[in-house]
């Protein structure tokens, strides 16, 4: 049974959840800062490659979900920039230091299965100068909300795919040496507990 929803129905709830228009907004507006041979961590559907600009030469999208990857192929199709996609997740990336100027990783730190290990990857692969652009959920600065995304988070997790409602974007990226140059947080439309935001741009320091 958990095989069946995982291969047939989570991959169409995560592209729905993920194509709503608050989020659509913040894809428009981070993903079209990338600029040159970029890496995409958690590529999914490919729902970000409408937002690339004139300025990226490729697209390098990992993601060990073939059932989303499938569509983010199609998607590619609709792009100048060319797309490659490698079905692995984002711990232990085949690619040698210093190869991109921007990493791309949105709505993606929430599910990863180490996601500290992730990030110290995205900084490894990036060129000196390069960029990483995020828009992730987790755990809100309001205590109280933060005490109901601990109580839901175990079933949470069973529900959407691994999601986790109480990591902190920030804290991973400047953990893993990061420095943060832009950075936001808030409530975007929808349930509190899965609906604070947080999102920026971080350099290689």
């Amino acid at each position: 049974m958990a095989n069946w929803y995982e291969k047939y129905v989570l991959p169409k709830l995560i592209d729905a959840a993920c194509s709503q228009p608050p989020m659509t907004a913040l894809r428009a507006r981070y993903v079209s800062q990338a600029e040159g041979e970029v890496l995409e961590i958690g590529i999914g559907s490919g729902l970000n490659l409408a937002h690339y600009g004139d300025a990226v030469k490729s697209v390098t999208g990992v993601d060990p979900a073939a059932e989303l990857t499938e569509k983010a192929q199609e998607r590619a199709e609709a792009i100048k920039a060319d797309v490659s996609v490698l079905g692995i997740s984002g711990e232990e990336l085949p690619i040698e230091n210093n190869q991109f100027d921007t990493v791309v990783c949105t709505w993606t730190m929430c599910s990863i299965p180490n996601p500290y290990r992730a990030v110290e990857e995205m900084r490894r692969v990036l060129k000196p100068g390069g960029k990483l652009i995020f828009v992730e959920h987790g755990r809100s600065d309001d205590p109280k909300i933060a005490r109901w995304q601990r109580r839901i988070e175990p079933v949470w997790k069973v529900i959407g795919g691994g999601c986790h409602l109480t990591r902190r974007a920030d804290e991973l990226v400047e953990g893993a040496g990061f420095r943060l140059t832009s950075w936001e947080s808030g409530y975007e439309p929808g349930p509190k507990v899965a609906a604070f935001m947080m999102h920026g741009i971080a350099a290689k320091a």
